[in-house]
């Protein structure tokens, strides 16, 4: 099948380049037998982003002196023959991931000078596995579209196709690691904010299961949001979702015992896989259904059974934009909203609207949102998961177009010539973001006209990581 080539237009330049992209998985093998050092490799993606930043402006804030000294300190390790799970690997950080004295924006000029005063819990865990973490990525105000752009740190572009989007809200941390800026990269799904980015640059990206990762946001103790990997392979994936998972001190909203997803799941197995091309409501674009198919093949190769099904939701895009607006509003994060009221003249159009959103929002918005989110589970459980099949898949993205400065506040959403809503009416996430308690996978699927990657999200049944993960790894295989 077409799948995306292994990075953007840039053609690489050198070895040092090469280094840049090599995966996780084996800069370990060679870190272990000492034929590669950590600091060669984070040198090399040095070098990468003052090659390629400006280009995609994917980077906030560059912490290459403390990296320098981590990478040292990773490389001991192996010639001891002690190292740790991670030792030397880079990782990129959204701006959304407190470090102890670092900086946190939340992409809003509210919060540019917010120094943090402790470590989230993945940072911990990443810290503690030997992650060399060397960048933070940029945003959009609040983590609140799927875009990437903010008044504090500009556009961030689709380093396949500067025009467009690299999506939202984390695409920095796609936008770097589709460029080699960094080897791993984390950031957050509320809507798709993992997915799409991940869809839009040729990655693989997972929103886990409810629970399965620590967080000390309010907002996680409702199940909405949750933090994810990003990588360039599925062996890598989940090796840094391993890394991620599990509970955490004051984090009570966390599965245990925590998971652990093999790393090397077998590659064909007998699944039976529904194919859900547009979830009843959307336009879908020639191209992505044309690599939607295709990457469906892939999984019959594999040994799946996949069957096309025609399941009516009875719903739209505004309809899901509306519910998922009621979900998230109507809860903790409405209320960090109203505290920012004060300042919205400060904030970026899309974030007025949001505050706007929130002050109108109330319990019966809650209890709204949460019976329409029953019933379209309760319509796929009996037409999917009852019917036998362990997973379903769908495009992650509708199309490939939207601008890389699009603002949903005042532009228009088009997909094969028809306009959509402009928020949620280009990809296909939000269904799966209200059901959180499905794990979902997005997978490259290939390039779409205007050479912009797109994706396949792989989700299965409530809190059943292993299978998700494991449909991903047959695929890639």
């Amino acid at each position: 099948m077409s799948r995306p080539a292994r990075r953007p237009a840039a053609k690489l330049q050198s070895t040092t380049d090469q280094l840049s992209l090599m995966p996780a998985h084996e800069q370990l093998g060679l870190f272990r037998t000492t034929k590669l050092s950590p600091v060669e490799v984070l040198k090399a993606q040095i070098n990468r982003i003052e090659t390629t930043n400006d280009a995609v402006n994917a980077i906030t804030f560059r912490h290459f002196d403390t990296a320098l000294e981590a990478a040292r300190a990773s490389e001991k390790r192996y010639h001891c023959g002690d190292p740790r799970p991670l030792d030397g690997i880079t990782v990129a950080l959204k701006d959304e991931y407190g470090r102890r004295g670092w900086i946190v924006t939340a992409g809003s000029f509210l919060f540019k000078d917010a120094i943090g005063h402790e470590n989230h819990p993945v940072v911990d865990k990443l810290l503690e596995a030997g992650a060399v973490l060397h960048v933070q990525t940029t945003a959009p105000e609040f983590y609140l579209v799927a875009v990437t752009w903010s008044d504090l740190w500009g556009v961030t572009r689709n380093p396949w196709n500067p025009a467009c989007t690299p999506g939202g809200s984390s695409g920095g941390s796609a936008a770097a690691l589709a460029t080699g800026m960094s080897t791993l990269a984390i950031g957050s799904d509320m809507g798709g904010s993992i997915r799409v980015p991940c869809a839009l640059n040729g990655l693989y990206g997972s929103k886990p299961a409810y629970g399965r990762i620590a967080s000390p946001d309010p907002s996680a103790l409702v199940p909405h949001a949750s933090p994810g990997p990003l990588a360039r392979n599925s062996r890598d994936l989940i090796l840094l979702q391993n890394i991620m998972s599990g509970p955490a001190p004051a984090c009570p909203a966390v599965l245990m015992p925590k998971l652990e997803l093999p790393l090397d799941p077998p590659t064909k197995q007998n699944w039976k896989i529904a194919l859900w091309m547009d979830q009843s409501w959307a336009r879908i674009a020639p191209d992505v259904r044309t690599n939607t198919l295709k990457a469906a093949k892939v999984l019959e190769t594999a040994g799946a059974i996949v069957d096309e099904i025609d399941l009516d939701l009875e719903t739209s895009d505004s309809q899901l934009r509306q519910t998922i607006e009621k979900a998230l509003f109507s809860t903790a994060l409405g209320a960090d909203l109203l505290e920012v009221a004060p300042e919205r003249e400060q904030l970026t159009t899309y974030a007025r609207r949001f505050v706007d959103v929130a002050s109108q929002m109330g319990p019966c918005d809650a209890m709204a949102a949460a019976q329409e989110t029953l019933r379209l589970y309760r319509l796929i459980d009996r037409q999917v998961f009852q019917a036998g099949y362990q997973a379903m898949i769908t495009p992650t993205t509708a199309t490939t177009t939207i601008a890389a400065g699009h603002d949903p506040t005042t532009d228009h959403a088009m997909v094969d010539g028809e306009r959509v809503d402009p928020y949620c009416g280009w990809h296909l996430t939000s269904l799966f973001s209200l059901l959180n308690w499905m794990p979902v996978i997005n997978v490259p699927t290939g390039l779409s006209a205007n050479n912009v990657p797109t994706g396949l999200q792989i989700a299965a049944r409530p809190y059943d990581d292993v299978t998700a993960a494991a449909i991903a790894a047959g695929y890639a295989s």
